[in-house]
């Protein structure tokens, strides 16, 4: 199995989450860019500010590696407005994966127009650039009710308003990696999180973020049926070894 074009090799912590400067943090994210490079991983997912930044690396190496970034990441409360002036932005800028943060507390609260109207006119946004979209809907912020039902409502707002040929560019992803969890609970991809997801959300691909460390692991969420894999540690997981990143 060439696990690397399941890998999503991740860096998207600030200068502040770092306790980096800018500066230092943007070296950071250098070297991620160009180890997804020599690594052939599928994906190089930064932040919005970075994209520019890899798309020239990208270019220069004549590497087919695509870039990744996240849109209102990662609370995902900005208007509709607000995410698609973000991902228009990025996409100007030369992302090719549009990972957009669902208001999933907005879905808790019953307000299902306002999420509604984010994923079709965010999704349309990134379909009609010829890009793929994918909804982060926060695991661990959800129970498991919860995550059945934003996996289904994401599933039939995507197959009621597009067609079938789109399916496969529109993912639900489990996490940002970044929610703060109590007890020290998981707060990414677990296994049943998972299955509740492919369970739900099918004939839309699903997209594992957080929490998987290991090669093992990432082979066990594609085997049941995972279409990519987000980590900062893709390159521990692709050499057999434990990624000791938190996300």
């Amino acid at each position: 199995m060439n696990i690397k074009q399941y890998l999503d090799s991740t860096y998207l912590k600030t200068a502040e989450q770092a306790g980096v400067s800018e500066l230092e943090n943007t070296a950071i994210a250098k070297k991620f860019i160009q180890e997804a490079i020599d690594e052939h991983f599928k994906l190089i997912m930064i932040r919005p500010d970075k994209v520019s930044l890899a798309k020239k690396m990208i270019h220069e190496a004549n590497s087919k590696v695509t870039i990744g970034t996240v849109i209102d990441f990662p609370l995902g409360k900005s208007s509709c407005k607000s995410k698609m002036k973000e991902a228009q932005k990025a996409i100007e800028d030369g992302a090719d994966d549009l990972d957009f943060v669902c208001n999933y507390e907005a879905f808790k609260k019953g307000k299902f127009d306002l999420v509604k109207e984010e994923i079709l006119l965010c999704t349309k946004l990134g379909l009609d650039h010829h890009k793929i979209v994918k909804w982060i809907i926060e695991v661990a912020a959800l129970n498991h009710n919860e995550i059945i039902r934003l996996s289904t409502f994401i599933k039939n707002c995507i197959i009621t308003h597009f067609k079938e040929e789109c399916y496969h560019s529109v993912f639900v992803k489990s996490s940002t990696g970044f929610y703060k969890t109590n007890n020290n609970l998981p707060n990414g991809a677990t296994v049943e999180t998972i299955i509740l997801m492919l369970e739900n959300a099918s004939p839309l691909p699903i997209k594992a973020a957080g929490g998987v460390r290991t090669y093992e692991e990432a082979v066990a969420m594609i085997q049941l049926g995972v279409k990519r894999i987000g980590t900062s540690g893709a390159k521990a997981i692709s050499d057999g070894q434990v990624a000791d990143s938190n996300y």
